[in-house]
């Protein structure tokens, strides 16, 4: 569980660094290829396994980690537009709704367990992340068009969640967390290159140096929740519907108490009920695990 709380902090944490890349002007998408260098670099150093840079593509989760690389530079990118153009919350609610999609293939791949309790606090953690999320725009509510990134945000954060638990269990050896993790923000990073290289070529490239402190600030925070999260669901007892659910709810909470307490965001009637009913959500879900 020390792991999950973990995950859960420098998660949240995430939301508020995209936040203040809109308030910096910091480039994002720029900032997000350093992030993925420095965060391949501290898996790299911090990995004690001794598998060498060369022997890396013949790893029988190497495939799985290019593919997460992939998803995890697009899918990071929508995140940090959904911050800036929707508010942490409305990021937050999307990212992490897709907790349903982990669940589902929780119970129907690794036939995990579903009691009635459980089902009642995943219910109702989805019924919180949704009124904690719940925004106004101006006084009135936003319309559906506004959604555009949420949507892809919902659909791609549940892919990943759903990939990082089966290549983690189905691959990855014990101890070898680091040195995946590590591979999955390296290839991240070079197809970042890639298409900043691209820009170059079109003349559209302007390279700020505040973009390198950014994407250091980014990647430190990024590397760990991924270890932390990877962790968590790697613990003896611990089923990922379990974890995921916890999880998600529990950044939905803290990422929205960040844009309150420290972006000035307000906080509706709803969002407040949301927060109460994650609580409830939270104590049903862990008496059942407990």
């Amino acid at each position: 569980m020390v792991y999950l709380l973990i995950s859960i902090c420098i998660s949240s944490f995430l939301f508020v660094i995209f936040k203040l890349f809109d308030v910096l002007k910091i480039n994002t998408f720029q900032a997000i290829v350093v992030n993925y260098f420095t965060a391949a670099v501290l898996g790299f150093f911090l990995s004690n396994n001794l598998v060498s840079f060369q022997e890396i593509p013949d790893q029988p989760w190497f495939f799985g980690a290019f593919l997460l690389g992939i998803m995890f530079i697009l899918v990071f990118n929508v995140m940090a537009l959904t911050s800036q153009k929707n508010g942490l919350s409305v990021a937050s609610v999307s990212s992490k709704m897709s907790v349903v999609i982990a669940i589902v293939f929780g119970v129907w791949y690794y036939q995990e367990s579903l009691s009635f309790i459980k089902v009642i606090g995943i219910l109702l953690a989805l019924i919180a992340v949704y009124l904690t999320s719940s925004k106004e725009k101006n006084g009135i509510a936003q319309k559906n068009k506004d959604f555009l990134f949420p949507i892809l945000l919902f659909f791609g954060s549940g892919a990943i969640d759903t990939s990082l638990k089966y290549v983690e269990t189905s691959f990855v050896a014990e101890g070898g967390v680091p040195l995946f993790s590590a591979t999955i923000f390296g290839c991240a990073f070079i197809l970042g290159v890639i298409a900043l290289l691209y820009q170059k070529a079109k003349g559209t490239l302007s390279f700020e140096l505040k973009s390198i402190f950014g994407g250091i600030l980014l990647g430190v925070p990024n590397y760990f929740s991924i270890v932390y999260l990877l962790k968590a669901l790697s613990t003896e007892g611990m089923e990922s519907s379990t974890a995921f659910t916890l999880n998600n709810v529990g950044i939905v909470i803290l990422s929205t108490l960040f844009g309150l307490f420290i972006f000035n965001e307000k906080l509706i009637n709803k969002n407040w009920v949301g927060i109460g009913i994650a609580v409830v959500s939270i104590i049903l879900i862990m008496s059942v695990n407990g």
